[in-house]
Protein backbone atom coordinates (compact mmCIF):
# COMPACT_ATOMS: atom_id res chain seq x y z
CA UNK A 1 0.00 0.00 0.00
CA UNK A 2 1.60 3.52 -0.72
CA UNK A 3 2.06 5.58 1.83
CA UNK A 4 0.12 8.51 2.74
CA UNK A 5 1.31 11.91 2.26
CA UNK A 6 0.37 13.68 5.06
CA UNK A 7 -0.58 18.01 5.28
CA UNK A 8 1.97 19.61 6.78
CA UNK A 9 0.36 22.57 8.55
CA UNK A 10 -2.20 24.93 9.34
CA UNK A 11 -1.06 28.12 8.17
CA UNK A 12 -4.28 30.23 8.77
CA UNK A 13 -7.47 31.39 7.41
CA UNK A 14 -8.89 33.69 5.09
CA UNK A 15 -12.41 34.79 6.18
CA UNK A 16 -15.10 36.61 4.12
CA UNK A 17 -18.34 38.33 4.29
CA UNK A 18 -19.80 41.75 3.60
CA UNK A 19 -18.15 44.83 5.57
CA UNK A 20 -15.47 42.59 6.86
CA UNK A 21 -12.33 44.68 6.00
CA UNK A 22 -13.95 47.46 7.83
CA UNK A 23 -13.23 45.38 11.06
CA UNK A 24 -9.62 45.40 10.76
CA UNK A 25 -9.28 47.74 14.20
CA UNK A 26 -10.49 45.41 16.25
CA UNK A 27 -8.14 42.77 15.69
CA UNK A 28 -5.21 45.72 15.73
CA UNK A 29 -6.69 47.13 18.77
CA UNK A 30 -8.09 44.34 20.82
CA UNK A 31 -7.09 41.17 19.76
CA UNK A 32 -3.66 41.87 19.10
CA UNK A 33 -2.77 40.93 15.65
CA UNK A 34 -0.92 43.46 13.14
CA UNK A 35 -1.83 44.22 9.57
CA UNK A 36 0.87 42.60 7.02
CA UNK A 37 -0.52 43.76 3.56
CA UNK A 38 -4.24 45.32 2.77
CA UNK A 39 -5.87 45.93 -0.70
CA UNK A 40 -8.75 47.69 -1.87
CA UNK A 41 -11.24 44.82 -0.45
CA UNK A 42 -9.00 42.75 1.94
CA UNK A 43 -6.56 43.20 5.01
CA UNK A 44 -4.35 40.04 5.73
CA UNK A 45 -2.94 40.16 9.70
CA UNK A 46 -0.05 38.56 11.02
CA UNK A 47 1.04 37.49 14.39
CA UNK A 48 4.31 37.53 15.91
CA UNK A 49 5.20 34.27 14.15
CA UNK A 50 6.73 33.43 10.78
CA UNK A 51 3.63 32.86 8.88
CA UNK A 52 3.14 36.19 6.35
CA UNK A 53 -0.71 36.08 7.46
CA UNK A 54 -2.74 34.49 10.09
CA UNK A 55 -5.93 35.67 9.31
CA UNK A 56 -7.88 37.44 6.28
CA UNK A 57 -10.88 39.83 6.00
CA UNK A 58 -12.20 39.66 2.85
CA UNK A 59 -15.02 41.71 1.27
CA UNK A 60 -17.95 39.10 0.38
CA UNK A 61 -21.34 38.65 -0.59
CA UNK A 62 -21.72 36.03 2.23
CA UNK A 63 -20.67 35.25 5.34
CA UNK A 64 -17.88 32.53 5.58
CA UNK A 65 -14.37 30.81 4.77
CA UNK A 66 -12.29 32.26 1.54
CA UNK A 67 -10.05 29.16 2.02
CA UNK A 68 -8.45 27.52 4.84
CA UNK A 69 -4.75 27.85 4.52
CA UNK A 70 -2.08 24.78 4.65
CA UNK A 71 1.46 24.30 4.58
CA UNK A 72 3.87 21.72 2.82
CA UNK A 73 7.35 21.68 3.50
CA UNK A 74 8.68 21.84 -0.14
CA UNK A 75 7.82 21.55 -3.82
CA UNK A 76 8.49 17.75 -3.92
CA UNK A 77 5.87 17.19 -0.98
CA UNK A 78 3.35 19.51 -2.70
CA UNK A 79 3.63 17.42 -5.93
CA UNK A 80 3.45 14.87 -3.98
CA UNK A 81 0.10 15.69 -1.95
CA UNK A 82 -1.02 16.97 -5.11
CA UNK A 83 -1.02 13.57 -7.31
CA UNK A 84 -2.40 11.62 -3.92
CA UNK A 85 -5.54 14.60 -4.46
CA UNK A 86 -6.17 13.65 -7.56
CA UNK A 87 -5.33 9.70 -7.20
CA UNK A 88 -8.08 9.88 -4.04
CA UNK A 89 -10.93 11.66 -6.21
CA UNK A 90 -10.84 15.05 -5.07
CA UNK A 91 -11.94 17.81 -6.03
CA UNK A 92 -8.81 19.46 -7.83
CA UNK A 93 -8.82 23.05 -8.69
CA UNK A 94 -5.43 23.47 -10.77
CA UNK A 95 -1.89 22.31 -11.22
CA UNK A 96 0.41 23.16 -8.30
CA UNK A 97 1.98 26.37 -9.64
CA UNK A 98 3.31 29.87 -8.80
CA UNK A 99 0.66 32.11 -6.50
CA UNK A 100 0.43 36.05 -7.84
CA UNK A 101 -1.02 37.20 -4.69
CA UNK A 102 1.05 39.24 -2.23
CA UNK A 103 1.95 36.23 0.27
CA UNK A 104 3.71 34.01 -3.20
CA UNK A 105 4.87 30.90 -3.33
CA UNK A 106 4.02 27.30 -5.16
CA UNK A 107 0.92 25.57 -4.55
CA UNK A 108 -3.11 24.69 -5.29
CA UNK A 109 -6.10 24.54 -3.92
CA UNK A 110 -9.22 21.63 -3.59
CA UNK A 111 -12.37 21.20 -2.02
CA UNK A 112 -13.41 19.55 0.61
CA UNK A 113 -17.03 17.52 0.46
CA UNK A 114 -18.53 20.66 2.47
CA UNK A 115 -17.51 22.93 -0.58
CA UNK A 116 -14.65 24.50 1.03
CA UNK A 117 -12.02 25.66 -0.66
CA UNK A 118 -8.39 24.56 1.03
CA UNK A 119 -5.14 25.93 -0.54
CA UNK A 120 -1.91 24.69 0.10
CA UNK A 121 1.23 26.62 -0.18
CA UNK A 122 5.19 26.92 -0.15
CA UNK A 123 7.92 28.87 -0.38
CA UNK A 124 5.72 31.73 0.79
CA UNK A 125 6.88 35.51 2.69
CA UNK A 126 7.67 35.00 5.82
CA UNK A 127 8.51 37.09 8.82
CA UNK A 128 11.32 37.41 10.94
CA UNK A 129 9.68 36.10 14.92
CA UNK A 130 8.99 38.68 16.86
CA UNK A 131 8.32 38.54 20.60
CA UNK A 132 5.44 40.86 21.71
CA UNK A 133 4.17 40.01 25.21
CA UNK A 134 0.40 38.80 24.93
CA UNK A 135 0.12 38.67 21.20
CA UNK A 136 -0.99 35.78 19.31
CA UNK A 137 1.69 33.73 17.99
CA UNK A 138 -0.14 31.53 15.52
CA UNK A 139 -3.54 29.92 14.36
CA UNK A 140 -3.59 26.99 16.63
CA UNK A 141 -6.95 25.21 14.91
CA UNK A 142 -9.87 25.80 12.77
CA UNK A 143 -13.50 24.15 13.73
CA UNK A 144 -15.39 23.46 11.37
CA UNK A 145 -19.70 22.45 11.72
CA UNK A 146 -20.26 19.56 8.99
CA UNK A 147 -23.74 18.30 8.02
CA UNK A 148 -21.58 15.31 7.45
CA UNK A 149 -19.11 15.12 9.98
CA UNK A 150 -18.05 11.08 9.26
CA UNK A 151 -17.98 11.65 5.33
CA UNK A 152 -15.52 14.89 5.96
CA UNK A 153 -13.45 13.60 8.01
CA UNK A 154 -13.10 10.69 5.79
CA UNK A 155 -11.42 12.83 3.36
CA UNK A 156 -9.16 14.82 5.79
CA UNK A 157 -7.80 11.48 6.31
CA UNK A 158 -8.03 9.48 3.44
CA UNK A 159 -7.38 12.08 0.83
CA UNK A 160 -5.11 14.95 3.41
CA UNK A 161 -3.39 12.81 5.68
CA UNK A 162 -5.08 13.71 8.90
CA UNK A 163 -5.18 11.40 11.84
CA UNK A 164 -7.82 11.21 14.54
CA UNK A 165 -6.65 12.48 18.00
CA UNK A 166 -9.92 12.02 20.46
CA UNK A 167 -13.54 12.58 19.88
CA UNK A 168 -16.30 14.03 21.66
CA UNK A 169 -18.58 11.70 21.98
CA UNK A 170 -20.27 11.63 18.74
CA UNK A 171 -20.68 15.27 18.04
CA UNK A 172 -16.93 16.17 17.09
CA UNK A 173 -13.66 14.74 16.24
CA UNK A 174 -10.41 16.46 16.22
CA UNK A 175 -7.92 15.71 13.53
CA UNK A 176 -3.96 16.08 13.60
CA UNK A 177 -1.45 16.52 10.46
CA UNK A 178 1.44 17.13 13.09
CA UNK A 179 2.36 16.96 16.23
CA UNK A 180 -0.73 19.52 17.73
CA UNK A 181 -3.45 17.72 19.05
CA UNK A 182 -5.80 19.39 16.16
CA UNK A 183 -5.43 21.57 13.42
CA UNK A 184 -8.84 20.99 12.21
CA UNK A 185 -11.87 19.65 14.15
CA UNK A 186 -15.22 18.78 12.85
CA UNK A 187 -18.32 19.36 14.51
CA UNK A 188 -21.73 17.59 13.55
CA UNK A 189 -23.99 20.27 12.39
CA UNK A 190 -27.16 20.51 10.37
CA UNK A 191 -25.15 23.01 7.60
CA UNK A 192 -21.56 23.94 6.77
CA UNK A 193 -19.98 26.56 8.46
CA UNK A 194 -17.26 28.11 10.89
CA UNK A 195 -17.69 27.00 14.15
CA UNK A 196 -14.49 28.85 15.32
CA UNK A 197 -11.08 30.30 14.82
CA UNK A 198 -8.17 29.82 17.84
CA UNK A 199 -5.34 31.80 17.59
CA UNK A 200 -2.24 30.33 20.18
CA UNK A 201 -0.68 32.19 22.65
CA UNK A 202 2.60 31.49 23.24
CA UNK A 203 2.23 31.31 27.53
CA UNK A 204 -0.47 30.72 29.96
CA UNK A 205 0.58 33.86 31.10
CA UNK A 206 -0.34 35.79 27.69
CA UNK A 207 -3.05 33.87 27.45
CA UNK A 208 -4.60 35.03 30.66
CA UNK A 209 -3.09 38.67 29.62
CA UNK A 210 -4.88 38.61 26.00
CA UNK A 211 -7.97 38.06 28.21
CA UNK A 212 -7.34 41.22 30.56
CA UNK A 213 -6.57 43.32 27.25
CA UNK A 214 -9.65 42.35 25.56
CA UNK A 215 -11.36 42.75 29.55
CA UNK A 216 -10.07 46.14 29.77
CA UNK A 217 -11.11 47.28 26.37
CA UNK A 218 -14.99 46.16 27.13
CA UNK A 219 -14.59 42.86 25.35
CA UNK A 220 -15.14 39.94 28.09
CA UNK A 221 -15.19 36.39 26.84
CA UNK A 222 -18.80 34.44 25.75
CA UNK A 223 -17.34 31.32 27.31
CA UNK A 224 -14.32 30.75 29.63
CA UNK A 225 -11.45 31.03 30.58
CA UNK A 226 -11.53 26.93 31.19
CA UNK A 227 -9.13 24.26 29.98
CA UNK A 228 -10.75 21.44 27.76
CA UNK A 229 -10.65 18.00 27.74
CA UNK A 230 -9.57 16.88 24.56
CA UNK A 231 -6.19 18.71 23.71
CA UNK A 232 -5.87 19.59 27.66
CA UNK A 233 -5.74 23.54 26.18
CA UNK A 234 -7.31 26.44 27.82
CA UNK A 235 -9.99 28.24 25.81
CA UNK A 236 -11.69 31.66 25.98
CA UNK A 237 -14.03 32.44 23.49
CA UNK A 238 -15.17 36.09 21.95
CA UNK A 239 -17.52 37.28 19.48
CA UNK A 240 -16.06 39.37 16.59
CA UNK A 241 -17.90 42.63 15.41
CA UNK A 242 -18.94 40.55 12.09
CA UNK A 243 -20.44 37.71 14.26
CA UNK A 244 -17.19 35.39 13.85
CA UNK A 245 -16.18 32.80 16.70
CA UNK A 246 -12.52 33.42 17.87
CA UNK A 247 -10.87 31.73 20.67
CA UNK A 248 -7.28 32.30 22.94
CA UNK A 249 -5.66 29.22 23.88
CA UNK A 250 -2.09 27.95 24.36
CA UNK A 251 -0.31 24.36 25.54
CA UNK A 252 -2.31 22.63 22.60
CA UNK A 253 -1.29 19.03 23.75
CA UNK A 254 1.77 17.36 21.62
CA UNK A 255 0.96 14.17 20.00
CA UNK A 256 3.55 10.95 20.65
CA UNK A 257 2.69 8.88 17.28
CA UNK A 258 4.08 5.93 19.03
CA UNK A 259 1.71 5.98 22.38
CA UNK A 260 -1.30 8.27 21.63
CA UNK A 261 -4.49 6.36 21.45
CA UNK A 262 -7.44 8.80 20.74
CA UNK A 263 -10.13 8.37 23.57
CA UNK A 264 -13.90 9.27 23.15
CA UNK A 265 -14.54 12.03 25.93
CA UNK A 266 -17.70 12.74 27.31
CA UNK A 267 -20.48 16.28 26.37
CA UNK A 268 -22.24 15.14 29.61
CA UNK A 269 -19.29 14.97 31.98
CA UNK A 270 -18.50 18.54 33.34
CA UNK A 271 -15.15 18.14 33.75
CA UNK A 272 -14.29 16.83 30.26
CA UNK A 273 -15.63 19.93 29.43
CA UNK A 274 -13.94 22.07 31.18
CA UNK A 275 -11.17 20.40 33.47
CA UNK A 276 -10.64 23.72 35.34
CA UNK A 277 -14.97 24.09 36.04
CA UNK A 278 -14.11 27.66 35.47
CA UNK A 279 -16.44 28.49 32.54
CA UNK A 280 -18.81 25.74 32.84
CA UNK A 281 -20.56 24.04 30.02
CA UNK A 282 -21.57 26.44 26.82
CA UNK A 283 -24.80 28.44 27.26
CA UNK A 284 -27.32 27.80 24.54
CA UNK A 285 -26.48 31.35 23.09
CA UNK A 286 -22.58 30.11 22.76
CA UNK A 287 -23.60 27.09 21.42
CA UNK A 288 -26.47 29.12 18.95
CA UNK A 289 -23.51 31.54 17.65
CA UNK A 290 -20.56 28.64 17.06
CA UNK A 291 -23.45 26.80 15.16
CA UNK A 292 -22.54 30.06 12.75
CA UNK A 293 -24.39 31.31 9.59
CA UNK A 294 -24.72 28.70 6.47
CA UNK A 295 -21.67 29.00 4.10
CA UNK A 296 -22.50 27.53 0.49
CA UNK A 297 -18.71 27.69 0.14
CA UNK A 298 -18.16 27.12 -3.84
CA UNK A 299 -20.14 25.08 -5.85
CA UNK A 300 -19.86 26.54 -8.92
CA UNK A 301 -15.88 25.58 -8.43
CA UNK A 302 -16.84 22.26 -8.10
CA UNK A 303 -19.39 22.28 -11.27
CA UNK A 304 -16.39 24.11 -13.28
CA UNK A 305 -14.00 21.37 -12.21
CA UNK A 306 -16.01 17.99 -12.66
CA UNK A 307 -17.30 19.88 -16.54
CA UNK A 308 -13.78 19.88 -17.40
CA UNK A 309 -13.03 16.24 -16.30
Amino acid sequence: MTETIRTGSLRGIMMRGPGLPATLPFYEDMWGLRLAHQTDDCALLRGTGEEAFLYGLKEGPVFGIEYVHFAMPDRAAMDALHAQCLARGAIVLGKPAEFGDWAGGYGFEILDPDNRRLRFRTDALRHDEETEWAKPRKVSHVVLNSPDMEGTQEFYEHVLGFRVSDYSADQMVFLRCNTDHHSIALVRGNYASVNHVAFEMPTLDEFMRGIGRMKQKGHVPSWGPGRHGPGNNPFAYFVSPSGFVIEFTSELQQINEDSHEAKVWSRTDPEAMDRWMTAGPPTPAQRAVMQGRPDPGFPELRAQALGAS
